[in-house]
Order: structure tokens, then sequence, then C-alpha cells
């Protein structure tokens, strides 16, 4: 691995991040124009544009034929979605959560992570499932914006000057600004992702480590950066819908957009292998299936709750990689993390859970 490689592999991080922040800003902009609610902006403007340069590499990773770094990177990033990004924002500050979020998006989210699952099994993604995902894609943005116009509308949110701000010459202006920060933004996208592929097989070559934990790790982490930075400022500024939605619309945009794409281009479709079916898939498909307690206490991520979802990601990480290196100390973790760490939180959870329907109940017969 030579110095330009790394330089390369450095510069393709920075590009994906900048250009995804120019996408979204151009992006958001152009929605609230238009008068959708900040939770709908949030699950696909915001989420699609920071999960852009998933798509970008993803899709590159396709072309080239490197199907491992596709499905690795999309596994990786919906579980640091979920874990990372919403452990991190939520120990800023406690994350209130959409009950729209709860009843259709968490268990959509939960719906496809299995449908990936089962569509694996016969051991890759081919050009159908592909295709069928997708269409789910384009289908699931319609409705959900459509269904927030309708909503706005009923409450008389949807404000006409916004519109009318856009017929005069200022607006016009404004309006060509922002399509010059996506086209801008996505250029920087492909160019950014094609340096990162060659940096992270460069990686993966030199240390000996397989290119499935480079997508999981590496190149997952650093392509939720824009998430990240996303979700955390939203945290801050008090706009948790945001936060929320930014990281759940991206699992859907992975799941629907990147593995659909990515399926449908390839050659001979995404090949998923032994390893993802047996462990990162059904990781995912947990960390989803995790939400739903979290989430439907009191409609809030509490601090606590996002300190065990870094936790976990800490634990997973960390499981990787004694997995590749096949270190002396895997066994030991293994069995602690089964017997003990999993247990004593689907205990708490579970207590949390009834706790939260307990006083529900006596504040209701109150």
């Amino acid at each position: 691995m030579d110095l330009v490689t790394s330089i390369l592999f450095i510069c393709g991080f920075v590009l994906l991040i900048v250009g995804a922040e120019l996408l979204v800003r151009g992006a958001s902009r152009l929605a609230v124009a238009v008068g959708i609610s900040p939770l709908v902006v949030g699950l696909t403007v915001v989420a699609y544009g920071t999960s852009a340069p998933e798509l970008a590499v993803a899709l590159q990773a396709s072309y080239d034929g490197q199907g491992d770094i596709a499905i690795g990177n999309v596994v990786g990033s919906n579980i640091a979605n979920i874990l990372l990004i919403l452990g991190f924002a939520a120990a800023i500050a406690p994350l209130a959560v959409s009950r729209k979020l709860v009843r259709q998006e968490i268990p959509l989210m939960i719906a496809l992570s299995l449908l990936v699952l089962l569509m694996g099994l016969d051991g890759k993604l081919g050009h159908l499932e592909g295709s069928l995902l997708f269409v789910g894609a384009i289908v699931y943005t319609v409705w959900a914006i459509l269904q927030s116009r309708r909503k706005n509308q009923a409450n008389g949110e949807n404000s006409n000057s916004q519109k009318l701000s856009l017929r005069t010459r200022k607006g016009l202006t404004q309006l060509a600004l922002q399509f010059g920060y996506i086209a801008v933004g996505l250029g920087m996208l492909v160019l950014g992702s094609r340096w990162l592929i060659g940096g992270a097989v460069a990686i993966a070559e030199f240390f000996g480590i397989s290119k499935l934990i480079i997508g999981l790790t590496i190149v997952a982490v650093g392509t939720s950066l824009p998430e990240i930075a996303t979700s955390v400022v939203a945290s801050f500024r008090d706009e948790r819908d945001l936060a929320v939605g930014n990281a759940v619309g991206s699992n859907l945009f992975n799941i629907l957009m990147v593995l659909g794409l990515c399926a449908a281009i390839a050659p001979d479709g995404i090949p998923m292998s032994l390893p993802v079916l047996r462990f990162d898939l059904p990781v995912m498909i947990a960390v989803a299936v995790a939400c739903l307690p979290i989430f439907f206490t009191g409609y809030t991520i509490a601090r606590w709750e996002g300190l065990l979802f870094l936790l976990y990601y800490a634990a997973y990480t960390m499981y990787l990689f004694l997995n590749a290196t096949q270190h002396a100390a895997l066994g030991a973790f293994s069995t602690m993390m089964l017997a003990f760490v999993v247990p004593l939180t689907i205990l708490t959870l579970v207590i949390v859970v009834c706790q939260t329907w307990y006083r529900n109940r006596r504040d209701r017969a109150s």
C-alpha cells in the first residue's frame, strides 16, 4: 500500500462528507419549498442525501465486482445508523420519537431486513430481487411525500408563501443555487466513492483483512459520517424528529435503493456469503427489532439507552476484529456477550416496557 493510495483514501472520505453536505443543503431547501413536514424531510430528503455516500460506494463496488464491499457497506451502515448514530445523539440529549415512526417506519425497517435475509438464502440477491427493492423505494418515497402534503394541507401548514417565493426573481436564483449544490455534491460523491473503494481494497490486501470486514467497519462508518453529523447537530438544535428520522430513513434507503440498484446492475447480482447470512444480517435484524421496545417506552430514547446502543456497537466492532484475526479471546468474548450482556439487556428492556405499560394504565385509570 503506497502513500498515494493512502492519500486518495483520505481524500475520498473528505469528498464524500463535503459532497453529502452540499447535496443535503440543496435538497432540504427544495423540500421545504414544496411543503413537506420536518419528519418526512428527515425520512426522505435528508436521509437519502446523507445515504448518498453508501449508494455511491456500493454502486461503484458492485460495478467493479466487489460484491462483499457493497453488502458489507449496507449492513454495516444500517447497524451503525441505529447503534452508533442514534446512540451518540441520544447520549447528548434524549431523543423524542414520533408515533408515526413507531407505527409505520420501524415495522417497515424490520420487515425489509427480514426480506433481505430471505432473498439471500439462495446465495445472492439477483436482478429480480434488486428491481423489486428499487421499485419499493420509489413507492415508499412517493407515498411518504403525498401523505405528508395531505396532512399539512389539512392542518393549514402548507404555506403558500413558500411556493410563491419561488416565482420571484430572488426565488428563482435561490432555486438555481440549490440545484447547483445538488449537482456539485453528486459529482464529489462519485469521485470520492472511487477513491474510497480503491483505498479500502488496498488496505484489505495489505493487512490481510477480508473485504467484508473493511466494508462492515471502516467504509461503513466513514460513509455514515454525514448521518452522524446531521443527527448530532439536530440533537444540539433540539430538532430531534430530524435526528431519528434521518437514521431510520437512511436504513430504509440503504435496503431499498442501495441494495436494490446494486443487485439490479451487478453482472451476477450481489453474492450473499455464509458469514453475512449467519451473523451480519441477523445482527442487523436484531438491531432493528431492538428499536421497538426502546422507541415504545414513552416515545423517547433516553441517555442510558443511547449509551447502551454505543456499548453494543463497540462490542459488535470488537467481535468483527477478533473474528477476522481469529484471536484467542474470541471464544471468551462471545460467551460473555451471549451468557451475560444480551440476557441482561433483554431483561432490562422487559422491565422498562412493563413499567411503562403499568404507568400508562395507572394514568388512564386516574
